[in-house]
């Protein structure tokens, strides 16, 4: 299929250069998404059905006798399209609905199924095989060998993709609809992130050509959190999907400073945009003086009376700031114009724009509505403590404005020392000047995280499009971590937004999610534990250490296992572990790097430790991640992140004592 691509000749195929360059891109970018994956297999299932699918249909719809049915009854299933040289289908996308009931079909619901085969891969290589006859009464339903080896098959590199282990409660999420939003709660080893990348390669695939145009957008918590997920669209075959982080965008000034907690909360919180909207409109005034525009011998005069007209209706309109600036000049302009056609003249349009372009109504829309710089807007509120008090009032408290001003006046936006949580005031206030462009569909991962106003920056993105949400609720590490998900779809836009939730752990081991589920009623104690599903119930110690060599041993221990190391230590901890590791010879990686086959250990501190996952752990001192936060519930729930990233086995070596909730 590649090699047919590649011989195409276009050059007597295309009008003019333009389209010649668009469409050697676009064969450019077909070649790209039908790259080979080392070890990674064409198919990885086959649905025998009882009766070919669409085969009724096909006959009764225009007469014409439809294919054998043999064509259509056996149906390799994978992770894209394969075609024969005659065109013809030899691997299903896994994305089709013919292919569905690989993930659906049961015992008790065979969906016209025979025979569903997996096949097990050894790198690139067909090992196994294994069947379900769903159909046949006399066979009993039993748990897939194939489907657990897969599942715990070692973590070794970025993400790789689920499409041969999906569950049915992951599959109906993923084939969710464009048009509504989905909320996903899931516990560590749910599958959340890779429902929601799924869930994007789906909807490419049933609405192409309508997110071509929009466009979609993953958004996650992180550099190293993106580095780990990037290769799993790429390797089903989608490459248009842009990644970024919330800061990315928001980035309209260089983040240089740091917020307090307190003030990052005040930031945060979503009546900052009630003031920040005061603080934008605040800048237009009712004219007090007419407008006079001279053309020719003519003068024609505009009264104040109705210039106000003009601009209260504007504002009533709730239209952005700067496109009711830019229809201001027009609307004076067509109060004129209707004036020369009482006097008996007949202008056109040129004349409109002639008038609206007029000096005198130039300077009447600068003096009533003049432009708005939104970075400069958010420095006089973050300096001006007036200029707050006036906007804020009844909104904010004395006390919580005295929080977010600055200490020290600031000559310029660019000598600002802007923090992450100004970036985003400042977003706010650059989409009432101008309306943000938004997509057709955007995931946000990691996102109990996110303060309101950051939701409020996510949600701007999808305004006429459609979201996925995914996060934890336990796993909430910031002051102003996201309390319900109902708020959060609020603050999103997305109010009428569908929460689901998953509880089947596919990732953690049994006795290693057992433990960190003790910190849930301390965390969160509303949400469902997670069950694995895993049979194995994994390697699992806590062990007394005395020094930072026996973390050291007890690193080298686990990387004699195969599959990657993730020693994940409080952020403090990390100079004094990487000091050890060196010494002892063992090289590490930071986290976001590639693992090889020579260096397999990554250093993580706790912070960063979110969303990734590692085969082996090694936990270095629990109550060092706990205090490494400002409060304990904080301080609990990163502890809970920590000690979930395990795929195979966790070592948790301490000196000090563990936090009171493990014991």
């Amino acid at each position: 299929m590649r090699e047919d691509v590649e011989s195409l000749d276009i050059r007597d195929v295309t009008a003019n250069w333009v389209n010649a360059e668009v469409l050697a891109r676009q064969i450019e970018d077909r070649i790209k998404a039908l790259a080979d994956l080392s070890g990674t297999p064409l198919f990885f299932g086959r649905l025998d059905y009882l009766h070919a699918p669409g085969a009724d249909r096909a006959e009764g719809a225009g007469g014409e006798r439809p294919r054998p049915e043999a064509a259509y009854q056996t149906l390799h299933i994978g992770r894209r399209h394969v075609h024969d040289a005659d065109g013809d289908p030899m691997v299903i996308d896994w994305r089709a609905p013919v292919s569905q009931p690989f993930y659906r079909a049961s015992k008790k619901d065979p969906m016209d199924v025979a025979l569903r085969r997996r096949f097990g891969y050894t790198g690139g290589d067909l090992s196994a095989y294994e069947d379900e006859h769903l159909s046949d009464p006399a066979e009993a339903a039993a748990t897939s060998k194939l489907l657990q080896q897969e599942i715990e098959r070692p973590r070794v590199g970025p993400m790789r993709d689920i499409v041969a282990t999906i569950q049915p409660e992951q599959d109906e999420i993923v084939r969710s609809g464009l048009s509504g939003t989905v909320c996903v709660q899931g516990g560590p080893g749910t599958g959340k992130t890779a429902v929601g990348l799924h869930r994007v390669a789906y909807l490419l695939y049933a609405h192409r050509e309508r997110l071509a145009r929009t466009g979609t957008l993953v958004i996650g918590p992180n550099k190293s959190f993106l580095h780990y997920i990037e290769q799993v669209l790429p390797a089903l075959g989608e490459l248009t999907v842009r990644q970024a982080t919330v800061d990315d965008l928001v980035a309209h000034v260089e983040v240089r400073g740091a917020d307090e907690a307190a003030a990052a909360v005040v930031k945060g919180d979503a009546r900052m945009a009630q003031v920040l909207r005061r603080a934008v409109y605040a800048h237009v005034t009712m004219p007090a003086e007419p407008v006079v525009v001279v053309r020719g011998s003519r003068r024609w005069r505009v009264p104040a009376y109705e210039l106000e007209e003009i601009v209260r209706e504007l504002l009533d309109r709730g239209i952005r700031y700067g496109a009711a600036r830019e229809a201001l000049p027009q609307r004076i302009a067509h109060a004129v114009l209707v004036q020369m056609e009482r006097a008996g003249e007949a202008p056109d349009d040129r004349v409109q724009d002639a008038v609206a372009r007029n000096a005198a109504v130039k300077a009447a829309v600068k003096a009533v509505w003049p432009p708005v710089d939104p970075a400069k807007l958010v420095l006089r509120l973050l300096t001006d403590a007036e200029f707050l008090a006036a906007h804020a009032e009844g909104v904010l408290t004395e006390e919580e404005r005295a929080t977010i001003l600055w200490e020290r006046p600031v000559r310029s936006v660019k000598a600002a020392r802007w923090s992450a949580a100004d970036a985003v005031l400042i977003d706010e206030a650059t989409d009432l000047v101008e309306r943000t462009h938004s997509l057709g569909h955007v995931v946000l991962d990691e996102a109990q995280d996110l303060s309101p106003m950051q939701y409020r920056a996510v949600g701007r993105r999808c305004t006429t499009g459609s979201a996925t949400v995914l996060g934890d609720l336990a796993q909430g590490t910031t002051p102003w971590a996201t309390r319900t998900w109902q708020e959060a779809l609020a603050h999103l836009g997305k109010g009428e937004g569908v929460i689901e939730e998953l509880t089947a752990g596919f990732r953690v081991p049994t006795d290693v999610i057992a433990y960190a589920s003790r910190l849930l009623p301390h965390i969160a104690p509303n949400l469902t534990p997670v069950a694995s599903v895993r049979e194995n119930p994994g390697f699992f110690e806590v062990r007394e250490s005395e020094s930072d060599a026996d973390v050291v041993a007890a690193c080298a221990e686990l990387l004699r296992h195969e599959g990657s190391t993730g020693l994940i230590a409080a952020d403090a901890r990390v100079p004094a572990l990487a000091g050890a590791l060196t010494a002892a010879g063992l090289t590490y990686l930071s986290p976001g790097q590639e693992t090889t086959a020579e260096t397999r250990l990554t250093l993580v501190p706790a912070s960063l430790a979110k969303g990734l996952e590692y085969d082996y752990v090694v936990l270095d001192e629990p109550r060092a991640v706990v205090d490494g936060e400002p409060d304990e519930r904080t301080g609990l729930r990163r502890l809970y992140v920590s000690l979930t990233r395990a795929v195979s086995g966790l070592i948790v070596t301490h000196t000090t004592p563990l936090p009171a909730q493990l014991t």
